[in-house]
């Protein structure tokens, strides 16, 4: 049921395999560079082992731009930015330097290191290997109290982030292939060290040679609203089964989003959202918050639903929806779209009602079948103006309580204009508003791209959504009334089929 986790899967396995890697971070200016490598030293879980270098900010504008990193078990062990970082490894080696261990003691320390350094299954270094450090022309204080802090971390792995690599070779004067070469060959291969390095600049095609891995975080726009991605470049000895992931910033933390796994195996019963006055619940409750109470009794609502979307994929948004519905005792009644199959459907949603309950109160409008014995099909193939008439009547009272109850008209247009042709299917639309407005019952219009009466619809429409696809995430966004992008993801604590929609920020 995972769709969203820190950072990618392919990620994840890059930094965690046995032995040293080196990771490039690249992207413009706000794309989440900084706040991707804090998190990587998180994900690693190795806070006492891992060393943060930031030429850019202080440590109070970091707490302030991140207030996660203020918790205690971070902060004092990442957090070590610019001069006062250098000052604390200084002052850790003058420590270290003044203490006068006895000379057995020293011995029991050094034959702890290379005991633990014989037990893996293959040689791993004790201490930091320096020779391309030592062939600097230029001497790097810097530098050599950061192989001098990892070197006490030895045999265990240290992680070093870098931010940012044009900030440390500014500072000394270093060539940037030099500084990155000095690095890799020293610590990553060397001295089984994971390297994170961020790039200031977006292009950096003469450095991607000599790092393991290459990620590249990018912002673009969709429908003139934000969108972020991280690109997989190059993640040595792991596959990259997925390129590219869509991902936000929200509460300043990296959080990228998995394709959301449609296999459900438990089944879990609605219980349903509550309604506000004046307003039915959408069964997602965040989506209830960005339209001010949910969608309004007696309005018309539309999902534009994208050709890169699938059937199972805005049914996340529907699905929630009729569940709500028919908990709350009303009916739907509802022309599907294309390539919905009735069974499939009815046995969709009886996982999470009875099926007692979706017989009484769902009717599905079938236009081919002159006959059903299944109490939710409503055969009206071969029917006369009148017998139509008689039949919508007869369903409508049975799903409603006889007029008692309000409930849910549901269409899918595309289905409506193939069988009725363009404009007899907005003449159809123009009615099905006109009677929803005047009533306590609800209106949802499903179109997808390409249909005739999308702009008639628009107009209309008392709220208008888009679902879409990013890097396999399903989406959604308001263009009436406007809103940012939303990734639909599978709700924290009440799980499958309750869905969260998080910001891309």
């Amino acid at each position: 049921m995972k769709a969203a986790s820190a950072l990618p899967k392919e990620v994840n396995e890059f930094i965690l395999k046995d032995g040293g890697s080196s990771l490039l971070i690249k992207g413009t200016a706000g794309t989440g560079k900084t706040t991707i490598a804090l998190q990587i030293i998180e994900e690693l879980g190795e806070t006492d082992r891992s060393f943060y270098l930031s030429t850019r900010v202080s440590d109070q504008s970091l707490y302030r731009q991140f207030p996660w990193l203020e918790d205690e078990e971070v902060k004092g062990q990442i957090i070590d930015s610019s001069k006062v970082f250098l000052e604390a490894i200084y002052e850790w080696r003058e420590e270290k330097e003044k203490e006068t261990l006895p000379e057995k003691e020293r011995r029991k320390i050094e034959s702890a290191k290379d005991f633990l350094g014989s037990i893996e299954k293959k040689d791993v270094p004790t201490e930091v290997n320096r020779t391309q450090l030592n062939s600097l022309n230029e001497r790097v204080p810097g530098l050599e109290r950061l192989y001098d802090r990892i070197d006490h971390v030895l045999p265990e792995r240290a992680t070093l982030v870098i931010d940012s690599v044009e900030g440390i070779t500014h500072k000394y004067g270093i060539d940037p292939e030099r500084l990155i070469m000095t690095l890799q060959k020293d610590l990553v291969e060397n001295s089984n060290t994971n390297l994170i390095l961020v790039l200031e600049k977006d292009v950096a095609m003469n450095l991607e040679y000599l790092v393991d891995g290459v990620v590249h975080l990018d912002r673009f726009q969709i429908d003139n609203r934000d969108v972020r991605e991280i690109q997989l470049k190059k993640l040595r000895a792991v596959g990259i089964t997925q390129p590219a992931y869509l991902m936000t910033l929200e509460g300043g933390r990296f959080r990228c989003f998995e394709p959301f796994d449609m296999s459900i195996e438990e089944k879990v019963q609605w219980k349903p959202i509550p309604d506000q006055k004046g307003w039915f619940s959408t069964g997602i409750e965040y989506l209830d918050e960005l339209l001010g109470g949910g969608y309004k009794i007696g309005s018309y609502n539309v999902l534009e639903v994208n050709e890169n979307v699938s059937n199972q994929e805005y049914m996340l948004v529907v699905r929630p929806l009729f569940l709500n519905f028919l908990t709350h005792g009303r009916g739907v009644l509802a022309t599907l779209s294309g390539g919905t199959h009735p069974d499939i459907l009815r046995n969709d949603i009886i996982r999470y009602v009875s099926p007692e309950k979706f017989d009484e109160r769902f009717r599905i409008v079938d236009y081919f079948s002159f006959q059903s014995d299944k109490p939710y099909m409503m055969a009206l193939g071969g029917k006369k103006r009148d017998e139509l008439g008689k039949l919508y009547t007869t369903n409508i009272r049975e799903i409603s309580d006889n007029g008692r109850s309000p409930f849910l008209d549901y269409t899918g247009f595309d289905t409506l204009e193939y069988l009725r042709g363009d404009e007899m299917a907005i003449k159809d639309l123009l009615e099905a508003v006109a009677n929803t407005k005047v009533s306590e019952n609800l209106g949802i219009g499903i179109v997808k791209h390409g249909l005739k009466l999308t702009s008639e619809i628009k107009n209309m429409a008392d709220t208008y959504l888009e679902i879409t696809s990013v890097n396999n995430t399903t989406c959604i966004y308001g263009i009436k009334p406007k809103t940012g992008i939303y990734a639909i993801v599978p709700h924290e604590e009440k799980g499958f089929p309750y869905i969260s929609l998080i910001p891309i920020r």
